[in-house]
């Protein structure tokens, strides 16, 4: 046995585990100056190129979210709680007058007036995620500073509060719940003015033509409600981003259609939304225009049951989970006449 591997023996047994060794400084050289002025001969170690890259990563200390599309639906007239989370069906009792008028004589009994009520009805739907977490998955999470069970809590808020968006858009399939863009009582959506560059897209259309689509949308409400909207009247455009963006080009004059309708029609405000167009999977781009108030009466709003609802947190061996949840109504159309669509931009 080598004089290296019995010290090696000797310094194993005193508890020195060194397996990447290959030799030993022998002690004439510890005691002499040759040390210092000659290297050592082999490396007792494996040889290295540097540090390991990981030692030199820098992490931002700042938490990085995704963007989602910004939700929109509750700008447009507004959003209220109606019921709550046992509430399945809401009754909107509304009235109409009916009557006739007849010519007067002292002794003629002709010409009345009746009322026609009706109840139009509305159904729920209630809908849920489930959060759950480790005691182990919280601990590497802590090791990365990130606050894992608060995090997941928001973003399944984020995701109830999106779903809940899209309702107020689109309803839901099967019941009595509608959006903005699918109330089987709302008028007809008319086609945009053929463009000089040739069919019906804003694309290509000048800042005119586009401000043209708009008034004649305008029009179509002002005949809708027979006379009930007017220039004044409060009013909301709702239409993509995108489309909002082509309506601030500037003509030769250096005006835009955005701000020549702001000057025309000085209560009308724009609310821009993908779900008129940008939104992935879209082919027709749509706008709609609204009045607030149809007469007396208001003429749509959004509607929840519960805005956000957390149930109780479930324990396991070593680990929790929760549900959330939400209710909607979707979009309450109270007046169809006060909503004019135009599709086809």
């Amino acid at each position: 046995m080598s004089d290296f591997t019995t010290q090696l023996a000797e310094l194993k047994r005193l508890g020195f585990i060194m397996p990447e060794a290959r030799g030993m400084i022998a002690n004439s050289l510890l005691a002499s100056d040759t040390l210092a002025q000659d290297a050592q001969p082999t490396l007792s170690t494996t040889a290295s190129g540097g540090i390991p890259a990981f030692m030199s990563a820098w992490v931002d200390p700042a938490l990085i979210k995704v963007a989602f599309a910004p939700m929109r639906a509750a700008e447009l007239l507004g959003e209220v709680r109606k019921g709550d989370w046992v509430t399945r069906t809401a009754i909107f009792p509304m009235v109409e007058t009916t009557g006739e008028v007849s010519s007067y004589g002292d002794w003629n009994s002709n010409g009345q007036v009746s009322l026609n009520p009706t109840y139009p009805d509305r159904q729920s739907y209630h809908y849920q995620v489930f959060v759950s977490w480790g005691e182990m998955e919280l601990a590497l999470a802590g090791q990365a500073r990130l606050q894992w069970a608060a995090s997941l809590r928001e973003a399944a808020a984020l995701k109830l509060n999106k779903f809940q968006n899209q309702s107020y858009f689109f309803g839901i399939n099967g019941l009595r719940l509608y959006g903005y863009l699918n109330d089987p009582r709302l008028p007809a959506a008319i086609t945009p003015a053929v463009k000089s560059a040739g069919g019906t897209s804003w694309t290509a259309a000048t800042p005119e033509e586009r401000q043209d689509d708009v008034i004649a949308l305008i029009n179509q409400l002002r005949s809708q409600t027979a006379g009930l909207v007017d220039t004044e009247t409060p009013m909301v455009l709702g239409l993509s981003p995108t489309r909002m963006g082509l309506l601030t080009r500037r003509n030769s004059f250096g005006l835009s259609a955005a701000s020549l309708l702001k000057d025309t029609y000085p209560n009308l405000r724009f609310v821009q939304a993908v779900e008129y167009g940008d939104a992935a999977g879209s082919t027709t781009q749509t706008m709609q225009i609204m009045a607030e108030h149809v007469g007396a009466q208001k003429t749509a709003e959004t509607a929840f049951t519960e805005k956000l609802r957390t149930h109780a947190v479930v324990t396991d061996a070593s680990a929790w989970k929760q549900k959330l949840s939400q209710g909607t109504w979707g979009a309450i159309i109270y007046v169809p006449a006060g909503i004019a669509t135009m599709a086809g931009l």
